[in-house]
């Protein structure tokens, strides 16, 4: 009651403290929200001023995780509806331009088109039925809000994808290439020269006489901007400290792994008695003792040599019934395994069937409306005609299967034990080739035919107690003690040198992308990236982080902006092409002579025929010269061209003939041939010219 009291006394100051604290709560909500900060963080990205808002792509993100699942990681999920929401933005203001839009009757085809393998909006006759269409919809408006929203978005995304079509069918339709280049293109193909040619290779200079200094990189890179412009990347090198098992973890672990073989002797507290609890060796159900001792659940499944792990296959294809091995090593793990039965089958087996589905059985279509009965009563009378004739099953299959094995008349092909559902891998490995059964499943009922099986081997059915090797504690708390403290030297020291002091291995991992999720040896990772192209984190920078597999001490080595390519990065590049152009330099110095002749003979080396040249390949020994042979192309029967710089060296070729292709009547099938090529390769070229051409502002990395 004096509390009550006290509570009353104190109103108005209990209601100024909740008032403040709502105040500061409402306040740092539109602060980390950006109504009042960056435009990046209420959008995703802006593409040609279109904004991206953050809320819906995530959404959008996180519906397309769901449908994959763990088979794709976020970031992959995230980049994938980027790549879709790119797409759409860029196309989406082409399409107006052109003044793209779809009809109603466009949109009708295309939804039937998309949902003609769906039961839910066939009539009877396997058609799509605008009725049905109309009758799912009113009914999922009222009953599901979320189903009809989708709806919505399918249809949406429908007419995009019409629009998008027709906005590409455009672009195709106006790639026509004219009569005069169809000519072109077939004297490119089939004109040639006979040639004579000099070549000084540019390997007669060696590179060390040459200079590149990193001015001149610098200084070419500038000159062809468009070439050497790369996204912002990063630098890192890092010591991964892993939570791997100490020797004493291992001896740990082998040792509990062993008890587990005999009986053992406990107090029950409740009867107080004492209980004789058996072990692996002695145990009778040693299905539930594997599920409650393995870290791995019981296997039931004949195995053969082939598929027994490779370092113990000799030893326990060798055992007999009741046999057990162990405790044996496979990689983290400490295995015991009992033979529970042996003996001899084929390890592959051919098959044929004839599927006869009824209501309730897996995967059945809309389609099958025949009971449990009446399939019964079909596979019953077709196993009698099979039978009786072996040679009908493949036409009976091919009439009454209900399954895609029908178009092959119920060939199953070549499968190995455990490959097919039990009851119907029992019948084709425990029956002798050409019998004929009739098999029940899930599936339906199956009428099946044993075909062709491999040589009986030895075959082994056990159980198998699996015991994951784990860190203790104990080595979990060093690890952690061993990374802080070397996360406190280096903050002090050079990295290098203390890692190699330490002996621990120093992993550099370069060119991080700023959208990067995976770092080598290390995996998915964006914490670590998203530190490195941090606003403040700088070149030298330490930093600690938790990854799956223990701690990773990282440093920054260096970080360039998006723009133009370093120099140490563009080295790699440009280096060779100066290299060229300064030994091509070096190289018309050193030569004396305006003939072929006296250049062969001034630098030593010999003149070379070629005959049968072309545009099309333009090859002068093992080496491609377009350049040159362009050259040569432009230059008369027995006149010599000028020194040209080529991709080997420094050439001066003489044209000893041209003979050109003999004149055809009409030139619109090579007109033809080149609209054929350049189809397909249109609508990725539209769109990367347009993706190239966007403006852009990623904000991506804020979020993920």
């Amino acid at each position: 009651m004096a509390i009550l009291n006290s509570i009353r006394q104190r109103g108005i100051f209990l209601i100024l403290i909740i008032a403040l604290a709502l105040f500061a709560f409402i306040l740092s909500d539109i602060l980390t929200t950006g109504n009042t900060g960056p435009k990046g963080q209420n959008n995703i990205a802006t593409i040609n001023g279109t904004d991206i808002p953050r809320q819906s792509f995530m959404e959008e993100v996180e519906m397309v995780q769901r449908n994959y699942g763990p088979n794709a990681s976020t970031t992959q999920v995230m980049n994938m509806v980027w790549e879709q929401e790119l797409r759409r933005v860029i196309l989406q203001e082409q399409m107006e331009k052109a003044g793209i839009a779809v009809e109603k009757a466009q949109l009708d085809n295309a939804l039937k088109s998309s949902l003609a393998n769906n039961p839910t909006f066939l009539n009877e006759a396997g058609q799509v039925d605008d009725g049905k269409i109309q009758e799912y919809i009113a009914s999922i408006k009222t009953s599901s809000p979320q189903m009809y929203q989708q709806w919505i978005q399918f249809e949406e995304g429908t007419a995009e994808g019409v629009m998008q079509n027709t906005y590409f069918n455009l672009i195709k339709g106006g790639l026509r290439s004219t009569i005069a280049e169809g000519e072109q293109e077939y004297h490119f193909q089939n004109d040639n020269i006979d040639l004579s040619y000099a070549l000084v290779p540019y390997s007669s200079i060696e590179d060390a006489d040459i200079t590149i200094t990193d001015s001149e990189i610098e200084k070419y890179v500038a000159a062809h901007k468009n070439q050497y412009q790369t996204e912002a990347k990063a630098d890192i090198q890092y010591v991964l400290f892993s939570e791997e098992p100490s020797e004493t973890d291992i001896a740990d672990a082998k040792e509990a792994t062993a008890v587990l073989l005999n009986q053992k002797v406990e107090f029950n507290n409740q009867t107080k008695t004492n209980d004789t609890i058996s072990g692996f060796k002695n145990v009778e159900d040693y299905e539930d003792f594997v599920n409650q001792h393995s870290d791995a659940p019981f296997f039931d499944q004949w195995l053969f040599k082939k598929d027994l792990t490779p370092s113990v296959a000799d030893t326990l294809i060798n055992l007999n019934k009741g046999d057990v091995y162990g405790p044996y090593k496979v990689d983290n793990t400490f295995n015991l395994t009992k033979v529970i039965d042996t003996k001899k089958m084929p390890d592959s087996a051919e098959s044929k069937h004839i599927l006869i589905r009824y209501v309730g059985t897996m995967r059945a279509p809309e389609t099958v409306t025949r009971t449990k009965e009446e399939a019964q009563k079909l596979a019953d009378s077709l196993l009698t005609v099979v039978k009786k004739d072996k040679t009908k099953f493949a036409d009976l299959a091919t009439e009454f299967s209900d399954d895609g094995s029908k178009d092959n008349g119920g060939d199953l092909g070549n499968s190995t034990p455990g490959r097919m559902v039990p009851p119907f891998d029992a019948f084709i490995f425990n029956n002798p080739t050409g019998t004929i059964g009739l098999v029940e499943t899930d599936f339906g009922f199956h009428v099946v035919e044993v075909g062709k099986q491999s040589e009986p081997k030895k075959a082994i059915k056990v159980a198998t107690v699996v015991k994951n090797i784990e860190a203790s504690e104990k080595t979990m708390n060093n690890i952690f003690s061993e990374a802080s403290k070397f996360e406190v030297a280096v903050s002090k020291a050079d990295f290098t040198e203390t890692a190699t002091a330490q002996n621990l291995e120093i992993k550099p991992v370069n060119k991080i992308g700023i959208m990067d999720a995976t770092i080598p040896g290390i995996e998915n990772n964006r914490t670590i990236v998203t530190w490195a192209f941090n606003e403040d984190t700088k070149v030298g920078d330490t930093k600690r982080f938790n990854v799956n597999n223990g701690y990773v001490v990282a440093q920054l080595t260096r970080k360039n902006p998006k723009g133009l390519m370093p120099v140490s990065e563009a080295s790699a590049t440009v280096k060779p092409i100066l290299l060229k152009e300064k030994k091509a330099k070096k190289i018309r110095e050193s030569i004396s002579g305006t003939t072929i002749e006296e250049v062969a003979k001034n630098q030593n080396v010999s003149v070379k025929p070629a005959k049968g040249i072309n545009m099309a390949n333009p090859r002068l020994g093992s080496a491609s010269e377009p350049k040159v042979v362009g050259m040569a192309f432009g230059t008369k029967a027995g006149e010599t061209t000028p020194l040209i710089d080529g991709n080997e060296g420094v050439y001066m070729v003489k044209v000893t003939a041209f003979n050109p292709a003999p004149k055809m009547e009409s030139y619109v099938n090579q007109a033809n041939q080149l609209n054929t090529k350049a189809a397909p390769a249109a609508q990725g070229k539209v769109l990367e010219a347009l993706k190239k051409k966007a403006e852009i502002e990623d904000h991506r990395a804020n979020f993920y």
